[in-house]
């Protein structure tokens, strides 16, 4: 498969008429989905409304233009809007920019260099631990607009925990009209999919929202109370930006590059499922950076692909890339006509429907399943990394989360890994073909399982050889990777086991260990004689040694 090989190339095999109605159907809807998700998405994330649709409608038509699959739908998601809310608190919305394009540049070196599929390895434990406390940032960060709150004046309210001291002090603001509004908003966005799947909740809890707020003059803020909204077209402009800049968002671009793959790649992974094809993830990645790129240049936030909304363009009749790029063209002409309309949103509606947002990416039932099921060590890796994500942010959570998973992994290889000597009831069970094993004398059989590697390196040493010995066999058949430091105390212990006499052979070495072996240059100074297919073969020739 090529590296990069967008999946609209396909469609000169013989795209038709009779797809293109679909597609632009799919488009159609999946705009108006997200539509007042990318606005919300867009105010939990600290920018202006229309940041988010800049981000839907540029990240959004270069992706599926670009992209490794037929149906991912980009564009911002909550994922991102912890994150991004710091970054513009601490640098502004030009180290945002900045930040974003960086992101996007990691992401298209992802793609070249074949890690698509390495996106895998990252242990689902952190993944649900950060996806869930995600969830409550966002959640505590809507509290106020939901239940009308004010934070005092001058409050610092960037980190969750700074957010629920403010509030504390803020219950003296509680506004019941907020209340209502906020919770007829809720109501509809948890009855409407009952009723119908065609439009999305969101969509009338908003024109609700609004028709509540404007009949009955109900006194809550909306989005034009709080924020200056624009209807331009999405402009170019280039970043002001330095070393040190740089140096100190790096960080912060590394989450946003692994948060945008893990969730677009589990994005193209489901929709796979669902229209029974392949995503090209490298072609994906490499799109992905491209999108964020432009994103960041036309002002928009960091995009990655969205599950719920590539579901919804698979489940109404999209099937090629051409169905992201119409809901992206569908957005350009929503903001540049109605997005005026947006000032009158109360933010109760807002927050209601990032609360509906965090609710279904919490997972919580998930979160408890491992909880009740999974090993201590995978539920501590869980339990970290969502408390970090909490308390801290998810820069830290993730680090640390990945430093945790890999030192207890560690330890795991480290408990399956033994080297045990051969006794005399080995003579007794060991068999091939029905023929017992018998060790020869003056010899001794040590059988390695596991992996040998640095962690674990100094069990080679501490191989106890007797006195009288003149043959060691390892038998390796269980030996399943050899790195160079346990290589490093493998040659030592031939070195010494050589200046006392004794021979030491090598039974039935694997692949891997025999290839660092021989790059190493071990197996020339251990000479070819003293490797051999298997354990009878090393047996054989113990014998002949010891005669």
């Amino acid at each position: 498969m090529k590296i990069f090989q967008p999946k609209i190339l396909e469609l000169k095999k013989g795209y038709t008429a009779k797809q293109l109605l679909p597609d632009i159907v799919a488009g159609l809807i999946v705009a108006i989905i997200a539509l007042p998700l990318s606005i919300a998405l867009a105010i939990a994330s600290g920018v202006s409304p229309e940041k988010g649709l800049y981000t839907a409608i540029v990240a959004g038509f270069v992706i599926a233009l670009l992209g490794g699959s037929n149906v991912n739908i980009s564009g911002p998601t909550a994922a991102f809007a912890t994150i991004v809310a710091g970054i513009v608190a601490t640098f502004g919305t030009s180290g945002l920019i900045v930040a974003t394009i960086m992101a996007g540049i990691i992401l298209i070196l992802m793609g070249i260099f074949k890690f698509g599929s390495l996106i895998k390895y990252i242990p689902h434990t952190i993944t649900t631990g950060f996806t869930a406390g995600i969830a409550v940032t966002i959640l505590i960060g809507q509290i106020k607009d939901f239940f009308g709150m004010s934070y005092p004046k001058g409050a610092h309210t960037v980190e969750t925990i700074d957010k629920l001291s403010a509030l504390l002090k803020s219950l003296d603001t509680f506004n019941y009209w907020a209340l209502l509004v906020g919770g007829i908003g809720l109501l509809i966005l948890i009855v409407w999919p009952k009723i119908s799947k065609k439009i999305p909740g969101s969509l009338i809890a908003v024109i609700v929202g609004i028709a509540i707020v404007k009949l009955f003059k109900i006194p809550v803020n909306t989005i034009g109370d709080l924020y200056e909204i624009s209807n331009e077209a999405p402009k170019f402009a280039l970043p002001q930006v330095n070393f040190d800049m740089i140096r100190q968002l790096l960080p912060s671009a590394f989450t946003i590059a692994v948060l945008a793959a893990i969730e677009s790649l589990l994005s193209c992974v489901v929709s796979d499922n669902m229209i029974k094809d392949k995503h090209n993830s490298n072609t994906e990645l490499i799109a992905l950076g491209t999108g964020n790129i432009f994103s960041g240049l036309f002002g928009g936030i960091p995009a990655t692909g969205a599950i719920a909304r590539t579901a919804a363009n698979v489940k109404n009749g999209g099937r090629t890339p051409v169905s992201g790029m119409v809901h992206a063209v569908i957005l350009l002409l929503i903001l540049v006509i109605l997005m005026p309309y947006a000032a009158l949103i109360p933010m109760p509606i807002i927050a209601a429907i990032l609360f509906m947002v965090a609710y279904n990416m919490s997972e919580w039932r998930h979160f408890v399943k491992i909880c009740k099921t999974a090993p201590k060590s995978d539920i501590a890796v869980l339990v970290i990394t969502f408390v970090l994500t909490v308390v801290f942010d998810l820069v830290v959570a993730i680090e640390f989360g990945l430093i945790a998973a890999a030192c207890l992994f560690i330890k795991r290889m480290v408990e399956v890994t033994h080297i045990r000597p051969w006794t005399k009831e080995d003579e007794e069970t060991e068999n091939d073909g029905g023929n017992l094993k018998k060790i020869p004398p003056k010899t001794e059989v040590f059988e390695i399982s596991g992996p040998l590697f640095f962690a674990n390196s100094d069990a080679v040493s501490s191989i106890p050889i007797k006195d009288g010995a003149e043959v060691i066999i390892l038998r390796m058949r269980n030996l399943t990777s050899l790195d160079a430091t346990a290589l490093r105390e493998l040659a030592t212990v031939y070195e010494l086991c050589k200046n006392r006499g004794i021979k030491v052979l090598f039974s039935h070495v694997n692949k891997q260990p025999m290839s660092v072996m021989k790059k190493a240059g071990f197996y020339d100074l251990a000479g070819e004689d003293s490797f051999t297919k298997d354990i009878d073969s090393a047996l054989l020739k113990a014998e002949e040694l010891t005669k």
